[in-house]
């Protein structure tokens, strides 16, 4: 395994590891992406999963929001959906729509049939945090990927889905083939994360997008094992003293953040329906806390964006007194494509102000 970087001066990983930061920490969930034209220009001439696949453009669109917005972190540019296609997932990344799935999973035949990701298919990914890490200087890397509910999710329904009916129906009417399918999934995950850490990212967060589709005890039941296990394993893989962040985030968790405190993350994202200091209650102390303005304030113009940035740090603040151990300062879900990319910029530099 890579050694790690020593980055004393990051905000990042120093409000994310519990130390106090020489200013508060910013960076955005979707920064490099949709909202910035010179990512247009690459991803004109190349697909969704074209570009998750080649090292060189990983690399280059991972670095320009760093270039651009000054933020205190970079995060790798790739897609939840990646370590599917790596384990022999047909599927596409459908423009307007998402991932759809060729053959969704519905019985457990399918689940037995699901691989482990091979990892010559990751290869160009761990090339590019390669090539990251010599790039971005003093500004951490984190690696991602989605949490193993929310890519049963896609493989079931066989996309997006607004109700998830299909994906309830197998957790809660046939809970072996369901478990025997987050159980492969949480190997996948796991795999893909160990790849991007021994690679040499600096810190890793979990995407568990849909969670916040879930009742509190149906998450315990059938979801919160399978994350705890990504973060136990990736724990114990990194040793007890690795310092690396690791973020647990779901969007609409309000009522599961308590619990998704409980799988192992040392950071806990928050979207915009709850307080930064309503959060530190549930998550409980010893947690850092990641948001979370929401990402439509961005487009209200710079008056609206103001009161916002300055209310979201005032309440990480709170937050921190109430017993987090830190904030890093982000949206409660990831920036729209409409968004000025100068507005982004304003919104780093008056979060570094404060």
């Amino acid at each position: 395994m890579n050694t790690r970087r020593d980055l004393p001066e990051s905000p990042y990983l120093a409000a994310a590891g519990g130390r106090k930061p020489h200013r508060v920490p910013v960076w955005f969930m979707r920064q490099a992406g949709r909202s910035l034209p010179e990512y247009r220009q690459l991803r004109a001439k190349n697909t969704m999963m074209q570009a998750c696949f080649d090292a060189e453009l990983i690399c280059e669109i991972t670095l320009q929001p760093v270039r651009r917005h000054g933020v205190d972190a970079a995060i790798l540019f790739s897609d939840i959906v990646v370590p599917l296609r790596a384990a022999g997932i047909g599927l596409d990344i459908v423009p307007d729509v998402g991932p759809v799935i060729d053959h969704p999973i519905r019985t457990a035949d399918d689940v037995a049939a699901v691989r482990p990701l091979d990892a010559a298919e990751v290869a160009p990914v761990a090339e590019a945090v390669g090539m990251l890490v010599g790039a971005l200087g003093d500004v951490p890397l984190i690696g991602f990927a989605g949490a193993p509910f929310t890519l049963a999710s896609y493989l079931v329904e066989g996309g997006p889905s607004r109700n998830h009916e299909r994906t309830k129906a197998m957790m809660l009417g046939e809970p072996q083939t369901w478990h025997a399918l987050m159980s492969k999934l949480t190997d996948v995950t796991i795999a893909f994360l160990r790849t991007q850490l021994d690679a040499g990212v600096d810190a890793i967060q979990l995407f568990d997008s849909w969670a916040g589709t879930l009742s509190l005890a149906d998450y315990r039941h059938f979801v919160l094992p399978h994350s705890t296990r990504v973060f136990a394993e990736l724990a114990e893989h990194l040793g007890s003293d690795s310092g690396v962040p690791m973020t647990h985030f779901g969007v609409g968790t309000a009522e599961l953040l308590g619990a998704m405190g409980e799988a192992g993350a040392t950071v806990v994202g928050v979207d915009w329906r709850t307080t930064l200091t309503d959060a530190a209650a549930r998550v409980g102390p010893g947690k850092a806390l990641q948001g979370n303005l929401d990402p439509v304030v961005l487009l209200a113009g710079w008056p609206a964006v103001e009161r916002a940035v300055r209310g979201v740090v005032e309440d990480g603040r709170r937050a921190v007194d109430a017993g987090a151990t830190g904030h890093v300062f982000n949206l409660g879900h990831g920036v729209l494509p409409p968004t000025d990319p100068g507005i982004v910029t304003d919104t780093v530099a008056l979060v570094h102000s404060l």
